[in-house]
């Protein structure tokens, strides 16, 4: 019998979840797919193409790279404005900073190296970094990671080095919001407080606060929440995703490594045939 036979897993991420669900379905799993974000397209946005300009025209000293899926994001941008090579040389004479290992890896594939980089993607461990190493006046540009919610425990790392005396360059590379048809969300919530799905997964921070935020207004916020702290499961990529379920003291549970196909083999480890208990 296939390990998951019998389980039924949510998947709320927007991108990769087909790979996801095949990962999860060939060990057996039933698999439900309600994107919990939408992340905005870049190559239409007439502010990032002119901050991207000014970036290529006068570099920054210190470049902070909050994410992965958003600094490709700008490389694809650029390249279909026609100046991502300009952008590559221009990050490439300024120092930079990787909020985290999937910054890390998208600035290393793009052939690029990070000078200092957390062990988590906390923004306050880079500020707290930057702070000792002293900003006040040096040029930074910060490469936003989206809307932070109330349900984001984070700081905005831009308004904090700004605090530090920095001069700060925000470059909102990508937006998310909320679907615009909140029904297939207000049914998945359904299955959640009916126990009619064993785990819900999250591979994203903005997924995870989407979805507090759809129960908060539809009145289901504290049965979401005693549902992921009963028999209902709550899976993250990693404690940046985690972040908003813990300071809500839901239990979360997580793999060693913050990749899709960690998560994968996780989900199997901890619902699978056999599996022992989170203690």
């Amino acid at each position: 019998m296939a390990p998951l036979s019998g389980k039924t897993i949510a998947l709320t991420a927007e991108r990769r979840a087909d790979e996801f669900a095949a990962l999860l379905e060939r060990r057996g799993a039933r698999t439900v797919h309600v994107p919990a974000i939408h992340v905005l397209p870049l190559l239409d946005d007439s502010d990032l193409r002119e901050k991207t300009a000014d970036f290529i025209e006068r570099p920054p000293e210190l470049t902070v790279i909050s994410t992965g899926i958003g600094f490709r994001g700008w490389l694809d941008a650029a390249e279909g404005w026609g100046n991502r090579e300009e952008l590559l040389a221009a990050l490439g004479s300024t120092r930079i900073i990787a909020r985290g290992p999937k910054a890390r890896g998208a600035i290393r594939g793009a052939g690029l190296r990070e000078i200092w980089s957390p062990t988590t993607e906390a923004s306050q461990e880079v500020a707290d970094h930057l702070a000792a190493e002293g900003v006040a006046g040096v040029d930074v540009a910060v490469q936003l990671h989206g809307t932070i919610t109330e349900w984001e425990p984070t700081i905005h790392l831009s308004e904090a080095l700004g605090r530090l005396g920095a001069d700060v360059r925000a470059i909102p590379v990508y937006r998310w919001i909320r679907p615009v048809d909140q029904q297939p969300l207000i049914d998945l919530l359904a299955e959640i407080l009916n126990h009619d799905v064993d785990a819900v997964t999250f591979t994203s921070a903005p997924a995870v606060a989407s979805m507090l935020s759809t129960a908060k207004d539809n009145g289901l916020l504290d049965e979401f929440l005693t549902a992921l702290r009963g028999p209902v499961v709550a899976i993250c990529v990693g404690p940046v995703t985690s972040a908003p379920l813990d300071a809500l003291d839901v239990p979360t549970r997580m793999p060693e490594r913050a990749r899709l196909g960690s998560l994968a083999k996780y989900v199997v480890e901890q619902l699978g045939a056999g599996a022992q208990p989170a203690e």
